[in-house]
């Protein structure tokens, strides 16, 4: 039930103990006890939220990549029905402040309406939510510390009622204030901080590039996820070529990625010849909805061009029904930048759109779609 208090305490589910626990230990060794806290915040917050709103609370972006958020920086983002919070745990005894890391701050995608200061208590196993603040009052009354990169705002200065942010659910009142939108980086710099940083010899990869260089890296979505998969240890996830050899990887599967065989059609090539109409090929695909309708994206390796690496992506309509017109399927390269023939709109009288691209071995591809789907991040497809 939710009270109207200055502090409201939350009882930890006696296995999320356990299932955090366990969780926290696929992680880089000096960010094991942060993730434990994170997870068993969000899971605690995430139960009293449904209380009243059982399917208006999910994780943001989506739960598949959470993990990737957490090897690189403290709170986990949660989506609630038209608003958005920002969780940030902490052990301290003292909470008279909340210290926001900047990243949840600065980096325009990430920015939220509300951000919740936690106390997490494993050992007499509850938490304490003692009121949360506004992104406005952040930016506006907030201290930075450059030592550390965090925005602090004294306790006296939080909104102390809890209650109230169910008041800004009902309103949908948006509290986020624009920030500096973020230098793009090139693939060059991109590379050369991925492997240095993804060196997990290295404590706080955050602190050895300015602000501006790292928030644009792990503002990526693909990015993010490789450099959280170098310092975890694990091999690339997002190798097409490996999900044909290997079968698709766990962050693969969990994105909704499934392999089937697929029946091909011809069509014309972006960047390279047309290629000739094969009779079958192992494809993979994933459903996605697309302003409230179910939709499905496919591709393929067109198999008479194997030797020149030409795949095709589509994406289809739900049964016999045209796609709605407006809808962009568009390809971009690893580091955002389009090409020539790289992507199609649908004029309302298609079933499917589809990009046909030659690529070199190795390059890597973003896929894009217009209207974007549910929970939609940006997936490096390398190839």
């Amino acid at each position: 039930m939710k009270i109207s208090a200055p502090e409201l305490f939350l009882d930890i589910n006696p296995k999320s103990l356990v299932g955090c626990t366990n969780e926290s230990l696929r992680f880089s060794p000096h960010r094991q006890w942060e993730v434990f806290l994170n997870k068993l915040c969000l899971e605690t917050v995430s139960s009293w939220l449904k209380e009243d709103d059982p399917s208006g609370v999910e994780p943001w972006p989506n739960t598949a990549t959470l993990p990737s958020f957490w090897e690189v920086v403290n709170g986990t983002a949660l989506a609630l029905s038209g608003i958005k919070l920002v969780l940030i745990p902490s052990e301290s005894i003292d909470m008279d402040e909340i210290r926001v890391p900047q990243e949840w701050v600065d980096i325009p995608s990430w920015s939220a309406d509300y951000y919740i200061p936690v106390r997490v208590n494993p050992n007499e196993g509850w938490i304490k939510i003692h009121g949360f603040a506004r992104h406005r009052d952040l930016k506006s009354m907030g201290i930075y510390d450059p030592s550390d990169r965090c925005y602090s705002l004294a306790s006296e200065k939080l909104i102390n009622d809890v209650c109230l942010l169910w008041v800004a659910q009902e309103l949908s009142l948006n509290e986020r204030v624009a920030v500096d939108p973020l230098a793009p980086l090139s693939l060059t710099q991109a590379q050369s901080l991925l492997q240095r940083l993804g060196n997990p010899s290295i404590v706080d990869p955050q602190f050895e590039v300015p602000f501006s260089m790292w928030a644009s890296l792990i503002a990526h979505d693909g990015w993010r996820q490789q450099l959280s998969d170098q310092r975890r240890g694990i091999p690339n996830q997002q190798s097409v070529q490996q999900w044909l050899e290997s079968g698709i990887s766990e962050i693969g599967r969990q994105l909704g990625w499934s392999r089937v065989e697929f029946q091909t059609t011809s069509s014309a090539l972006a960047r390279s010849e047309t290629a000739e109409d094969p009779t079958g090929a192992i494809a993979f695909k994933r459903d996605l909805s697309i302003s409230g309708v179910d939709c499905k994206l496919w591709i393929h390796q067109i198999e008479s061009t194997v030797a020149e690496n030409v795949w095709r992506f589509e994406l289809r309509s739900p049964s016999s029904s045209n796609l709605a017109p407006g809808i962009c399927l568009r390809l971009l390269t690893e580091d955002l930048q389009p090409f020539e023939n790289n992507e199609v709109t649908s004029e309302g009288n298609q079933s499917e759109l589809y990009i046909e691209v030659a690529l070199e071995p190795g390059e890597g591809l973003v896929w894009e779609i217009d209207p974007s789907p549910e929970h939609y991040v940006q997936e490096i497809l390398r190839f």
